[in-house]
């Protein structure tokens, strides 16, 4: 039995920094970079390819899934395609950020795309196309299985900065592909105050008060460790505060201390196996550094179909 699913109207409400022009052009540009890794700075190509097949050369193709998992990524895969050649069409047959729970896989693969196009160009953009797909579904996958248990008790499961480096938006992409929660894309367009910065502003009250006075108009959010200073996060009027690598029983309590003055995020070892203890009413978010840094890529493949060649 095969389920590909999509439905997230039992999940939390989440924030998709995708939706961003600015996210738009980091996609191109990180883009841009993979494929320069692959062709080269000056644009050398895909010399085996060039050698083997000639431009009247047209391939049909199908990418497989080939275990189960959620898949993310497919707008990626498209984009980097046509960067290669606008000749390439694509159909998709799958929805984005749908659980395919396959009994059948790998024994039979799940076609999830069909291409036709110049055979070079398909083959000179199948790397860097999968390599995209597949980290980006191994992350979705992983989210999903977060968010499942989060979605209950109205917990959002928010990522990290914990990314691979010049990937990052391609793993929020995936996280908000789950019904995941994109966080902050970066240093630059959220205040998280962390231990290192209280320590160097001499306490948690003179480094909201230093980031009030700078930009006035952002919410400021502190990391905090102690009951103390959930108290003077409190005291400073915080938005949001950051109970990090506290037991349960600590976050318990500290829910009972802000009363819904603040929203609440938890961080700091949560795993699948021990997510169920933090799953609490009164948290409004809990952060998953895994999502990215640990995840397995899902296992996809292209495969060409059939050669052809055209009158040029």
């Amino acid at each position: 039995m095969s389920t590909a699913t999509s439905d997230q109207s039992s999940k939390p409400e989440s924030r998709n920094l995708m939706e961003s022009a600015d996210s738009q052009t980091y996609i191109d540009r990180a883009i841009e970079l993979a494929i320069a890794e692959d062709l080269g700075l000056r644009n050398e190509g895909d010399i085996t390819s060039s050698a083997i097949m000639g431009d009247d050369s047209v391939a049909s193709a199908v990418v497989l899934l080939k275990e189960p998992g959620v898949v993310a990524g497919l707008d990626i895969f498209t984009r980097v395609m046509n960067r290669y050649s606008d000749e390439i069409k694509l159909e998709v047959l799958i929805a984005e950020g749908s659980y395919v729970d396959d009994e059948n896989l790998p024994r039979k693969p799940l076609p999830i795309i069909r291409i036709v196009g110049p055979s070079a160009a398909i083959l000179s953009a199948e790397r860097v196309a999968l390599n995209l797909i597949q980290r980006m579904s191994g992350v979705a996958t992983m989210t999903k299985r977060f968010v499942d248990k989060a979605a209950p008790y109205r917990i959002a499961i928010l990522d990290t900065r914990k990314t691979t480096p010049c990937l990052r938006v391609f793993e929020k992409y995936a996280v908000a592909s789950a019904g995941g929660t994109n966080h902050r894309m970066g240093l630059f367009d959220c205040i998280l105050i962390k231990e290192n910065h209280i320590r160097v502003a001499g306490g948690i009250s003179n480094a909201i008060q230093a980031c009030r006075k700078k930009f006035p108009d952002k919410p400021v959010e502190v990391e905090v460790t102690t009951y103390d200073e959930v108290e003077e996060a409190l005291s400073n009027n915080a938005e949001k505060i950051l109970l990090d690598n506290m037991t349960p029983e600590m976050v318990r309590e500290c829910v009972l201390k802000v009363q819904g003055r603040s929203k609440i995020e938890v961080s700091g070892g949560i795993n699948l196996s021990n997510i169920d203890r933090y799953l609490i009413d009164g948290i409004d978010y809990i952060s998953i550094g895994a999502l990215t840094h640990s995840v397995k890529a899902i296992d996809i493949s292209l495969e060409i179909l059939d050669i052809s060649t055209v009158e040029k």
